[in-house]
């Protein structure tokens, strides 16, 4: 197994990742997440006032 590597424990940790989508392989779950994730970027920008 791999040690744990100080360097390792203080690299930036990912929160958003570009994803492609792709409409005509999309399912019901892909859907309803496209679309939470639109109703999501409504709220921050009247979030954040934009």
């Amino acid at each position: 197994m791999g040690k744990r590597n100080k360097r390792n424990e203080q690299l930036p940790v990912a929160r958003v990742e570009d994803v492609e989508f792709a409409a005509d392989r999309a399912d019901a779950d892909d859907l309803e997440a496209l679309q939470r994730s639109e109703e999501a970027d409504r709220r921050a920008q009247q979030y954040e006032g934009t």
